[in-house]
């Protein structure tokens, strides 16, 4: 389901063509906003035995600058934003820790897009990306271990522009993390697909 709706952002967000880009005019200039939405989390164990997967709510703020290059515009982008997805391997796991909790989400890269439309832009994004994790045990046995753990986001977009300086934002992201808190617990990759509210000024 995640890559159905990751599809249809990035396929509506491109199928036009740069010729329409040439038309409209990008947007420009600093903006902030707030952000929130659907979040999937998937860890792989480091021999790559198990897996384990969650579901969760991300909400976060974000802002940057974007260049605006006519029909199109370039950009850099920081965001904050958190989330509560925990995981737990399977019985069959022999790791010392079986579980991993999700957390705090941080982000600064660059961006690129065309407009669509006078008031649409589609959009897309790189840049790195910090995860807070926590690896426990479900019976406690163990101290729980923390991390910062570190990775690369990528992702696309639509942005419509509303009422005022405000815009609306729909994006696709997926991020992808090594160095978890366990040694055990190999990698982590995020499928998040959120709405945003910002005003540009």
């Amino acid at each position: 389901m995640k890559k159905y709706i990751a599809l249809a952002v990035i396929g509506a967000g491109f199928a036009a063509t740069p010729a329409m880009a040439q038309q409209n005019e990008a947007p420009g200039g600093f903006y902030v906003g707030a952000l929130g939405g659907y979040e999937g989390v998937d860890v792989e164990s480091a021999d790559g035995s198990a897996t384990a997967t969650a579901d969760s709510v991300v909400y976060g703020i974000n802002a940057g600058y974007d260049l605006s290059l006519g029909g199109a515009f370039i950009g850099v982008e920081g965001e904050l934003s958190t989330s509560d997805g925990s995981t737990s391997f399977p019985d069959s796991f022999d790791g010392a820790r079986e579980g991993l909790e999700t957390g705090g989400q941080y982000y600064i890269g660059a961006r690129a897009g065309f407009a669509l439309t006078p008031g649409i832009a589609a959009y897309g994004k790189v840049g790195y990306t910090a995860l807070d994790t926590k690896a426990f045990t479900e019976s406690g046995s163990l101290d729980e271990l923390d991390e910062n753990a570190n990775g690369i986001r990528y992702g696309a977009g639509l942005q419509v522009q509303l009422p005022g300086p405000l815009e609306g934002r729909l994006e696709y992201r997926r991020s992808q993390y090594d160095d978890l808190a366990d040694i055990d617990q190999g990698d982590a990759t995020t499928d998040q697909v959120t709405l945003g509210l910002g005003v540009r000024f």
